[in-house]
């Protein structure tokens, strides 16, 4: 079974399955997080929904470089959890398939281009306090404690 973070699931509520794929950057002691400032502002790791006919590592990379500007080289599978979660924007109930990578930052292209998104570097031993969910910080807080020996 995939460990879930957050609310558990409402059984009076229907919910629309959302794989979706996640990176933590690791850049020698930074990571690479997006800052989303709508509909609540927050800080995220780069990532978000596989579309339709899409595979995992195709949407990974598009998902980082629409919401960093950045290219990127997957490393490994850290793992996977689900939440469920309201979506204001696609007005959806979904319960949301996260996996997780680690990757490397390879090379900035310029800005995001998802519209209210900002790149942030930070030191990975702040990023964990920083990220908007509990899942995104269970990963995150791994790969520092992995780091740190």
């Amino acid at each position: 079974m995939i460990r879930r973070f957050g609310a558990p699931r409402n059984r009076a509520q229907t919910y629309t399955r959302r794989p979706g794929v996640y990176a933590v950057l690791l850049r020698g002691t930074d990571v690479l997080l997006t800052f989303q400032a709508e509909p609540e502002p927050e800080f995220q790791l780069p990532g978000g929904g596989i579309d339709p006919g899409e595979a995992a590592l195709p949407a990974l990379h598009r998902e980082v470089w629409e919401e960093t500007g950045w290219r990127m080289a997957p490393l490994r599978r850290l793992g996977a959890f689900r939440r469920f979660a309201y979506m204001p924007e696609y007005d959806l109930w979904a319960e949301k398939r996260c996996t997780v990578y680690l990757a490397r930052p390879v090379r900035c292209y310029g800005a995001p281009v998802e519209p209210g998104h900002t790149a942030a570097w930070v030191p990975l031993a702040d990023a964990a306090a920083l990220l908007g969910n509990p899942g995104d910080r269970h990963f995150m807080a791994a790969v520092a404690r992995r780091i740190a020996g």
